[in-house]
């Protein structure tokens, strides 16, 4: 008498009704997904420009882009039909990655008694790392199971803010920027980042404690 396995009923009836995988095709190096990309490699141009100080002016300026190109690949997947499963991986990782390594990279310009420094802690840039990367992982696992997680506007504020701070830091560091008044103004811009920050994790954290309790 043949020995049957007791759980194959059940595995097959998992794999008839779980979902197949989206594919990544060649559709996929559209133009949204490009610009992405694109700023995948700002990113890294903006690190090693902050690693060497070299223009403070240029590196803000290349920051800027990168950070408008994050609206522009969005507005044009949405307007055109043209989202894909890559872009929805690529997308939000090229966001933490400028975001978070600028924040990092930029913790580490202390300033000296000649050069002014950034403004930015460690621990700063620590609460936004840590905050990027537990919302993204507690989105990821509340989408799988088919919860929406979507932004909020406390979301968007708080990256709005965060792209504010770093511009206003990168500028600081030069010395037609670094005044008293730029640097107040600075250092208002980075309070406030880091207060929405924590404001959002808490609120994003909250919405999806009432999902899990539902």
């Amino acid at each position: 008498m043949p020995v049957t396995d007791p759980t194959a009923d059940i595995k097959n009836a998992a794999e008839v009704s779980a979902p197949p995988l989206p594919r990544i095709d060649r559709r996929s190096l559209n133009v949204p997904n490009c610009i992405t990309l694109a700023r995948l490699v700002l990113a890294v141009g903006l690190f090693a420009m902050i690693s060497l100080g070299s223009s403070w002016i240029a590196a803000a300026v290349m920051f800027v882009i990168a950070a408008a190109t994050d609206a522009l690949d969005g507005f044009i997947a949405r307007k055109y039909g043209l989202v894909t499963t890559l872009g929805r991986i690529l997308d939000p990782f090229a966001d933490k990655i400028i975001i978070c390594g600028a924040f990092l990279f930029l913790a580490a310009k202390q300033g000296t008694a000649t050069e002014p420094g950034s403004g930015i802690n460690a621990w700063m840039a620590l609460i936004v790392f840590g905050r990027e990367m537990f919302i993204t992982s507690l989105r990821a696992f509340l989408e799988q199971h088919g919860r929406d997680f979507s932004a909020v506007w406390s979301g968007k504020i708080k990256m709005a803010l965060q792209c504010a701070a770093v511009t206003a830091s990168l500028l600081s560091m030069d010395p037609q920027f670094a005044t008293p008044n730029f640097i107040i103004g600075r250092d208002l811009v980075l309070w406030s980042a880091v207060a929405v920050t924590i404001y959002s994790g808490v609120e994003y954290t909250y919405r999806a404690y009432r999902i899990l309790r539902a």
